[in-house]
């Protein structure tokens, strides 16, 4: 199967978002809903993707050789263990800059986007800081706790991995 240029790089996408859900796809291509993502995925990258156990979206070893990008966490961190190593977007690393450590009292997405505001002059919206906190649990580095509202903190020592922030 041959891919288009778009196909390739919305491949890279999947490879350097991984693992990822439809909606995290869809706000990066532009897309109406996860059902558009979804039918895409179906039929233009449906030999490359996979949903894991989780029904979480991860490309395929052929899919990762294809494009010319790292997956945002190497294949061998993938089962479960905290990664030594991830890229993810500006907005998710300047997130685990500002967010609770492990031994600190978890945090809403209220109090994280506070921090952000305050330590980086930014100004994302609610459901990117939620998007980014849930991005970073299924990555394995961030945890929640589930109070009145669902709350975040690291799941370790921020030297315990590295982050290496992408360009959106």
């Amino acid at each position: 199967m041959s891919l288009s240029d778009e196909a390739k790089e919305r491949l890279a996408d999947i490879v350097t978002l991984q693992p990822t859900k439809n909606k995290e796809l869809q706000d990066r291509w532009g897309m109406e809903s996860g059902s558009e993502v979804h039918q895409y995925l179906e039929s233009e990258l449906s030999d490359y993707y996979y949903r894991d156990d989780d029904s979480l979206i991860r490309a395929t070893a052929e899919g990762v050789d294809l494009v010319d990008v790292e997956p945002s966490v190497p294949p061998e961190d993938e089962e479960g263990g905290v990664p030594d190593r991830i890229r993810v977007p500006r907005l998710h690393a300047q997130v685990l800059d500002v967010l609770a450590g492990p031994d600190e009292r978890s945090e809403s997405v209220v109090s994280v986007l506070q921090k952000l505001r305050e330590g980086f002059d930014a100004d994302p919206d609610v459901e990117a800081v939620r998007d980014a906190l849930g991005s970073l649990r299924r990555k394995n580095v961030v945890e929640v706790e589930y109070r009145t509202v669902p709350t975040y903190r690291l799941a370790v020592e921020r030297e315990a991995f590295e982050v290496e922030a992408m360009e959106a």
